[in-house]
């Protein structure tokens, strides 16, 4: 397949990683999924923190599912917004969030949903005044195709939310689609706006965990996992966590 104007989609994709995520203190948590310069699905999830209470975990791969853990568990303050399964199979399918909604998911594709429905009972994370969205991505591996969601606070109400999807078909190789949960640093955190932005994805998932992995802030950055999905079945996922 052709794909027209490469090179203005690889500036477009730089300049979006040298401005969201190198040059900026606080993305906050983050989801990138695309395709590899082998055409391999990449599958990218981060974390970050300001409070001792965020910044205290880790990243853990177990049985198949990567989950939040306390670095500390005897300095735990609230494990309500911060412990959570990360990124979960179903089949074929491959489900990432930011929070509890990746078990909502996945227990909705087994109950016969689609990625959209079963998010229509989320809503916003009750953070207040930060309202942090939640953000979510899913890889169809059979229809070769790619979605994220955005929950966000509406501009109405605290009480309500705004939901955001957005379905991809024929990613090219070498580029992802990313959202955050923030635009930046501020009190109160400013929400990511707009729609995902395309980005660069260089490499294997060792070499694409370190390039996103140096991009984030160095004093707020947590954990980051990349995982990478092949068509001869290659399946690798590569953890780095600051305190561990």
């Amino acid at each position: 397949m052709n794909y027209t104007n490469t090179n203005l989609h690889k500036e477009l994709a730089g300049r979006n990683f040298t401005n969201h995520i190198a040059e900026n203190v606080y993305p906050g948590r983050g989801i990138v999924i695309g395709r590899n310069h082998e055409n391999s699905w990449i599958v990218i999830y981060w974390i970050m923190g300001r409070s001792s209470n965020s910044r205290n975990r880790i990243f853990r791969n177990e049985n198949g599912i990567l989950r939040t853990e306390a670095a500390n568990p005897s300095l735990v303050e609230d494990p309500t917004l911060i412990i959570y399964n990360a990124m979960r199979d179903v089949d074929n399918r491959i489900v990432v969030s930011n929070g509890s909604q990746t078990d909502t998911i996945c227990e909705g594709l087994m109950q016969g949903e689609s990625f959209c429905t079963s998010l229509h009972t989320e809503k916003h994370e009750p953070d207040a005044p930060n309202y942090t969205p939640r953000i979510s991505g899913f890889i169809e591996l059979k229809e070769s195709s790619m979605a994220l969601a955005k929950i966000s606070k509406s501009d109405f109400s605290a009480e309500h939310s705004e939901h955001h999807y957005y379905r991809y078909c024929k990613i090219p190789p070498g580029y992802g689609y990313c959202l955050t949960t923030y635009m930046g640093d501020g009190n109160p955190l400013p929400s990511f706006h707009g729609d995902p932005i395309m980005l660069p994805l260089e490499g294997d998932a060792e070499q694409i965990a370190d390039i996103y992995w140096q991009g984030l802030n160095t004093d707020n950055r947590i954990s980051l996992a990349a995982r990478e999905l092949g068509k001869s079945g290659k399946d690798r996922l590569k953890i780095v966590n600051r305190f561990q």
